[in-house]
């Protein structure tokens, strides 16, 4: 797909989800979240940048992570997705959090004017991750750090059913190599090519619990990455694909709810020091 058009089905797909990414997502993102805030390592006073940062989540947590010498950034390509973050802030009357829209791979942002980086479960959306990367490179000082996570192997994943399932009804291409950096080291590999050192990686096995049917269908076609396309779809579309996923699922249903694996891929890296 060319990136101008994908960037355009991503933008305005996460506006739709916006209203309804935390209630079906929060809880089950969790783990990756607190994973990247650990391998962060945030310090009172540090800048941060949250890119790709949807509602907030990982940018409140930076916020009060920082303290009130600190800042943080948060950019998103969904101004729903940024308005909702701005909300979030001003409810907790957090000053130094602020939020922008902005392009993952074309930041708006001088050069070394972050201390950390963070990118939680976004750089799978993203046309050119390596752009992307060599971004967060060029916005991070000497001795920066940034933090990401990525969902992990397909086999790995148990919803992964729904995009070859929404795909077989309208050509979406939401996100054509949404795995591709969980694959192996990819990941790690792509930011030692962009320039990091001190490179790391986990993976982190979860689950995602669903109370029934329905709540796992919202999630993955509501409130998540193929929101556009189902917004599309009629109701006799519609009924077919749930019937679909559902299937796909069914071997992690217990009782009325569903508990499907998942895993995500936490790399940390540095960016050198001035010589």
């Amino acid at each position: 797909m060319e990136p101008r058009l994908q960037r355009r089905i991503q933008r305005y797909g996460w506006d739709l989800a916006a209203a309804d990414y935390e209630p079906l997502w929060q809880a089950q993102l969790a783990p990756a979240h607190a994973a990247v805030l650990a391998r962060a390592a945030l310090r009172a006073g540090e800048r941060v940048l949250d890119v790709a940062c949807g509602t907030g989540l990982v940018s409140l947590a930076a916020a009060e992570a920082v303290g009130p010498a600190g800042q943080v950034l948060g950019t998103d390509l969904s101004q729903r997705m940024v308005e909702a973050a701005r909300v979030r802030a001003a409810q907790r009357g957090l000053a130094r959090l602020r939020f922008m829209r902005m392009d993952a791979e074309q930041l708006a942002l001088p050069d070394a004017g972050f201390d950390v980086a963070l990118c939680a479960l976004g750089l799978m959306y993203v046309p050119d991750p390596d752009s992307a990367l060599r971004e967060l490179r060029r916005v991070l000082r000497p001795g920066g750090r940034v933090a990401l996570a990525v969902w992990g192997e397909r086999a790995r994943c148990g919803w992964a059913a729904l995009f070859p399932i929404v795909d077989d009804e309208v050509r979406s291409e939401v996100c054509p190599l949404f795995f591709r950096l969980g694959q192996e080291d990819t990941l790690a590999r792509c930011c030692a090519e962009a320039g990091f050192s001190q490179v790391t990686q986990e993976r982190i096995a979860t689950t995602l619990c669903y109370a029934d049917g329905d709540a796992a269908c919202d999630a993955a076609f509501v409130g998540g990455p193929v929101a556009m396309a189902w917004s599309r779809f009629d109701g006799v579309m519609r009924a077919r694909v749930q019937a679909r996923y559902l299937e796909a699922i069914s071997a992690w249903r217990e009782g009325l709810g569903y508990r499907l694996p998942g895993e995500f891929v936490i790399v940390s890296a540095v960016v050198p020091r001035e010589s």
